[in-house]
C-alpha cells in the first residue's frame, strides 16, 4: 500500500476528516497527501505544510529548547511530539512519526470530528506512515 493510499485510509476512517498529509519537517515538502475538499489547492497544501513545520521546528521554538536544555545541563533535542490546533471551523491534529523524527502527519477535520476519534486515528496511522519515511 502507498503512503497516499495509507493516508486516504485514515481519512476515511474519521467522521468528518478533510484531509491529511505527512511533511518532512526538516525540509518542509510534502511526502504525502491525500483530501477531499475541491478547494485544498497545493498551495493551501503547502501552507499547512510549512505552517505546521514552524511549530515543531521553527527558530521560536527550538530557542525554547535550547534554553530548556541549557537549563537542564542536557543536549538540545526535538521535544514536541504532538500538537492540537483549532480554527473557527477546524481541528488539527499533528504529530511526529515515532521513530522518524523528520516526519509529521497532519490530519485536518471538520468540528463535528469527535476529538477523541481524531487522536485514536491519527496514533493508530503512524505505524502504518513509519515504513514509507525516510
Amino acid at each position: 500500500m502507498s503512503l497516499n493510499d495509507t493516508l486516504k485510509g485514515l481519512v476515511d476512517t474519521v467522521d468528518g476528516a478533510l484531509g491529511c498529509a505527512v511533511v518532512d519537517v526538516d525540509s518542509g515538502l510534502m511526502l504525502g497527501a491525500h483530501h477531499t475538499v475541491p478547494y485544498f489547492t497545493q498551495a493551501y497544501i503547502d501552507a499547512v505544510a510549512a505552517a505546521s513545520v514552524e511549530m515543531f521546528r521553527g527558530n521560536t521554538v527550538r530557542t525554547v529548547e535550547n534554553l530548556l536544555a541549557t537549563q537542564r545541563g542536557e543536549d538540545q533535542e526535538s521535544s514536541i511530539q504532538e500538537i492540537q490546533m483549532t480554527t473557527d471551523n477546524t481541528y488539527h491534529f499533528m504529530s511526529i512519526v515515532p521513530g522518524k523524527q523528520n516526519a509529521l502527519v497532519v490530519l485536518i477535520t471538520s468540528k463535528k470530528a469527535n476529538l477523541g476519534m481524531g487522536w485514536s486515528a491519527l496514533r493508530r496511522s503512524l505505524t502504518e506512515v513509519a515504513p514509507h519515511c525516510p
